[in-house]
């Protein structure tokens, strides 16, 4: 199957097309879509998807990433990007100067259209929010902490196995080689 990534960021594409390698093809995609508003991530990748689908009528996904930091009450939650480009990593690790709990969690929200609907498929990373360490990888990476390292300090082969994204990208693909067996026709836009 051919599917579009449709993303202005190039490191995201480059992570989806890491993580499909040799399962399907994927293409860069470059298509600014409307920022729809939402407390759920799910829900804004799902306005994209469907802003997408209408422009290029073709099978392709769209996501939109959470980053959910519990001292913060879940700021900057999914307005993550625009608080990244705003007041950065040190914004952030200001924010939480004396805080003892560090708590935070990644969710991607992953939305796949076709003719036939959209499904959003979900996946969350836990981890803590820690001095930067790193260099690999973009965006809050390098404060973002994972069973002892950065995702900064992860290569991008084991990050695209391990990430938030990758885990809603797995269940994307789980989803497709189940409906690839399946010979019944799926509504999606009723199933999540």
């Amino acid at each position: 199957m051919k599917v579009a990534v449709v993303t202005s960021n190039a490191n995201k594409a480059r992570e989806v097309a890491a993580y499909f390698a040799g399962v399907l093809t994927v293409e860069h995609v470059v298509l600014e879509c409307p920022e729809f508003r939402h407390a759920d991530v799910g829900e804004i990748a799902r306005g994209k998807a469907e802003f997408a689908y209408r422009t290029l009528s073709r099978p392709l996904i769209v996501d939109d990433t959470g980053l959910f930091v519990d001292a913060l009450g879940g700021f900057p939650g999914p307005y993550a990007a625009y608080v990244h480009d705003t007041i950065g990593n040190a914004g952030i690790l200001r924010l939480m100067e004396g805080a003892e709990e560090r708590s935070a969690r990644f969710e991607t929200a992953i939305a796949f259209a076709r003719e036939d609907g959209i499904r959003v498929f979900r996946g969350i990373l836990p981890g803590t929010i820690v001095a930067p360490r790193g260099e690999e990888g973009f965006g809050y990476d390098p404060i973002f902490e994972y069973e002892g390292r950065t995702l900064a300090e992860i290569p991008l082969a084991e990050k695209s196995r391990i990430s938030h994204r990758a885990r809603a990208l797995e269940a994307f693909r789980a989803w497709v080689e189940r409906e690839a067996g399946d010979d019944r026709t799926v509504n999606m836009s009723k199933n999540e």
